[in-house]
């Protein structure tokens, strides 16, 4: 069987705010076991309840909306990242049922309902991705996130 990758470009806004917070454990758990499954070090996550669009690394989880911002830079088009949640590494967690430190980071103003409503929806998100990687999902191969200028 054939397999198809997509390859998707991101641009970074200046930030407009940065608050410290926590994942609930078992979120943090359960991106992790999503990123050990990947093979490209990166893994999509539809929030089809919201339109937005999670992109997890090694260190951060990023969102775009997928109704809209998209910008072009240098001959190269691209959505633009809404909110991320930049990841600690959790060494001085004492348990893995302890929540996670994290920024948030907003780019664009008012995005407080949106970061509350993807701490809600998010958790569903990740457990239908991880029902179908064990039904053998397609792969990502990867993606590119560039400093909007």
């Amino acid at each position: 069987m054939a397999e198809y990758f997509t390859r998707e470009t991101f641009f970074r806004p200046q930030p407009v705010e940065r608050r410290e917070s926590a994942l609930p454990a078992p979120l943090y758990n359960a991106l992790q076991l999503l990123l050990r499954r990947s093979e490209s070090g990166c893994v999509f996550i539809p929030v089809r309840s919201m339109q937005y669009q999670a992109v997890l690394e090694r260190g951060e989880l990023i969102f775009v909306d997928s109704q809209g911002g998209y910008a072009h830079q240098d001959g190269v088009g691209g959505r633009l990242i809404r909110i991320a949640w930049q990841l600690r590494p959790p060494a001085d967690r004492e348990s893995l049922a302890a929540p996670v430190p994290c920024a948030v980071v907003y780019y664009f103003p008012d995005l407080g309902e949106t970061q509350r409503r993807l701490m809600s929806e998010l958790p569903a998100a990740v457990e239908a991705c991880l029902r179908r990687r064990r039904e053998g999902g397609a792969a990502v191969a990867g993606r590119r996130v560039v400093p909007l200028r």
